[in-house]
């Protein structure tokens, strides 16, 4: 007894000590910025955009597992509120920090300050973007690296990495843009001007052709706008870190002569498979290694290309430098060339290969419900709107966790929304009807339940158009346990991967088809889940989940200033 007594006090004190030094490892890290207005040329022409501290894109945060962010955050600009989405932080006892405008928190008005403190839990590849309006598409975004833990490692070895964060730019300002959107007759944004790496990019401009043929079409000199360059060395493994924070393109990378491994994908680990070529959509991140195993005296192009439309936009280049190579030396081979735009089943291959590394977590073998979201695009007294189930979301003043957490009437919509759509509903053809509804209403879900959701694609209101949609869950990751063509059938959950489904927090679904989700609710607070496309939200295509509200802590006041929340704190009727 006296033996077994003092193994449990040696195990006791070994696990206390880890945790101990676990703890006292982690940091605490600060950052005190101011959202403003800017000049600068991303693509060699000179415009307005919103920065961070004059930077564009914004600061890169960097830091470990188990780490705490504490961002200090001042809104400078002068006429509009903001806030900031840590896309792919969990926020785990932080529903108040995910930087949803009316879902998580008021937003910051002008000269008002708001601090942003939540843990970093999870190793991998994220970023940061605005979530109020279309102010990610006006530049506010910027990466966010969380490297392992100290004594923990990565299940895979590099030399070095880079960041590539890639974007697309527009010469219209958000601003027009948004009225279009909301104009009768509706005036779409069209393609983008520019695709971006790292913020820098060449508008109106054969970069190739530029550098090959000397063409004096192009104005590269300028650091706001001159090519990017990967410097590496030969026989050396570098990871490249892949974000996508593009209003409306998918984007496809490849690089000349040389193949990639696949590791990660939104901060998860996956068995690791080869490729040419990546497709990547907005709201996705990926980490690839790549080997410079390839001739040492010449210089690669790195391209990026539009997928999912028809491109008119010019592909994105950067180089690859072998050392000890100038930097202006040019490749010797013509830059890749993206797979055709529409080749879906090239896309379709890419994204069934991605499996979760061996060791992850497994999704529960059922789910306690299932919600079936129908993508439409629809018309409300004659403007476009995109819908889910025949309901196009409308945000209310008073934010969502405020409201449900202190059981505010009238702040929203109380109606329940429709768990699937009409049996009768033909996917392959436009809306018979193409009426359809706004409203601000939530699925509330029980608190650790399972649940299932199958993102169902449709055509559009013209004959033969059903687009790319990349949905994104804020405060979750969940297992990507389908894929499918046609309308969804109750026989195809037989299909479901249940072995190694891999766990994301972006997922896209393909023109007419449908992709099945499931995740645990086991965070409390209230989640946006909408498409990741910049101008389909701002028409209407999400959803809010709501889950163990009940259990959300105190929330910070300033999170709370404007709606009914506002009134009662003005009149100190909130807790």
């Amino acid at each position: 007894m006296a033996t077994s007594s003092l193994s449990l006090l040696l195990i006791s004190s070994c696990i206390i000590s880890v945790l101990l030094q676990a703890a006292s490892a982690s940091k605490t890290r600060h950052f005190k910025w101011e959202v403003g207005y800017i000049y600068a040329s991303p693509d060699c022409n000179e415009k307005i955009l919103i920065g961070i501290n004059g930077q564009f894109p914004g600061p890169t945060i960097r830091a470990k597992a188990g780490d705490t962010i504490h961002v200090e955050l001042k809104n400078t600009l002068h006429t509009e509120g903001v806030v900031i989405h840590w896309h792919g932080i969990r926020q785990f006892g932080t529903p108040w920090a995910d930087g949803t405008a009316s879902i998580s928190q008021c937003a910051i008005d002008p000269e008002e300050t708001f601090v942003y403190r939540f843990r970093v839990e999870k190793a991998g590849t994220y970023f940061y973007h605005g979530h109020y309006g279309m102010q990610r598409a006006a530049g506010l975004y910027g990466s966010l690296i969380v490297d392992a833990a100290d004594g923990e490692a990565e299940p895979f070895r590099y030399d070095g990495e880079f960041n590539l964060l890639l974007s697309d730019w527009y010469h219209q300002s958000i601003y027009d843009q948004t009225v279009g959107l909301s104009s009768k007759p509706f005036r779409w944004i069209g393609e983008p001007q520019t695709l971006l790496i790292n913020g820098r990019g060449q508008y109106n401009c054969s970069l190739a052709a530029h550098l090959i043929e000397g063409s004096n079409t192009c104005e590269t000199t300028s650091k706001d706008c001159a090519p990017v360059v990967l410097r590496v060395l030969p026989n050396k493994t570098y990871r490249l870190r892949i974000a996508s924070t593009t209003s409306l393109s998918s984007l496809n990378l490849a690089i000349g002569n040389h193949k990639m491994v696949v590791v990660e994908a939104d901060g998860n680990h996956v068995e690791p498979f080869m490729v040419d070529d990546i497709d990547i959509y907005s709201g996705e991140s990926y980490s690839v290694l790549l080997t410079t195993d390839q001739n040492p005296s010449s210089n690669y192009w790195l391209s990026i290309g539009v997928r999912g439309r028809k491109p008119k936009t010019s592909p994105a280049l950067a180089i690859v430098n072998y050392s000890p190579n100038s930097p202006s030396k040019l490749p010797e081979s013509s830059p890749p060339i993206a797979p055709e735009w529409n080749d879906y089943n090239h896309s379709k291959s890419f994204s069934y290969r991605i499996l979760a590394r061996r060791g992850a977590p497994k999704p529960p073998q059922s789910a306690d419900r299932r919600i079936v979201l129908l993508n439409t695009q629809n018309k409300i007294d004659g403007y476009t709107k995109w819908s889910i189930n025949n309901i196009s979301l409308a945000l209310p003043p008073t934010p969502y966790l405020g409201s449900m957490r202190y059981r505010l009437k009238n702040a929203f919509d109380a109606g329940t929304p429709p768990e699937n759509f009409p049996s009768s509903y033909d996917v392959m053809r436009p809306p018979t009807n193409p009426n359809s509804t706004q409203s601000s209403n939530a699925y509330v879900i029980r608190f650790n339940s399972t649940v299932d959701v199958i993102l169902q694609n449709a055509n559009a209101l013209a004959v033969n158009v059903s687009e790319i949609h990349p949905w994104h869950l804020h405060g979750h990751d969940f297992w990507v346990v389908g894929y499918g063509d046609g309308r969804f059938d109750e026989k195809d959950v037989a299909r479901f991967n249940l072995k190694n489904p891999p766990l994301r927090n972006t997922v896209v679904i393909f023109p007419y088809g449908w992709t099945a989700i499931r995740f645990v609710a086991d965070n409390p607070g209230v989640w946006a889940f909408h498409c990741h496309i910049e101008p389909h939200l701002h028409m209407g295509m999400g959803v809010i989940f709501a889950e163990g509200v009940e259990h959300v802590g105190k929330i910070p006041k300033e999170a709370l200033v404007c709606g009914m929340t506002g009134k009662m704190l003005m009149h100190n009727h909130l807790p």
